[in-house]
């Protein structure tokens, strides 16, 4: 149970620096933990419903993978329309 929780973890991170790299973040702008909780909820939402449309069930697979990047780019770049404005 552990491993998974450390897998899935690392995962999200992965999902959501890659998120913002897509996005045009370079390596020296890279916020970790936004990568984090973007990665792990782009994962969640992404990978399960690439999943479930697919019908692929919630096994690791190449779409759940591509649905986690795409989720953790949607909600970046949301994030980064709506949120990012603000705050400058």
């Amino acid at each position: 149970m552990e491993l998974f929780l450390l897998a899935t973890l690392l995962w999200g991170l992965a999902a959501g620096l890659i998120a913002q790299m897509i996005l045009g973040r370079g390596a020296a702008m890279q916020n970790w933990t936004q990568a984090l909780v973007a990665g792990a909820a782009g994962s969640f939402v992404g990978g399960a419903l690439l999943s479930m449309v697919l019908g692929e069930a919630f096994q690791l697979r190449l779409s759940g993978i591509i649905g986690s990047v795409l989720g953790a780019v949607l909600l970046l770049a949301a994030y980064y329309r709506f949120e990012a404005p603000r705050t400058r």
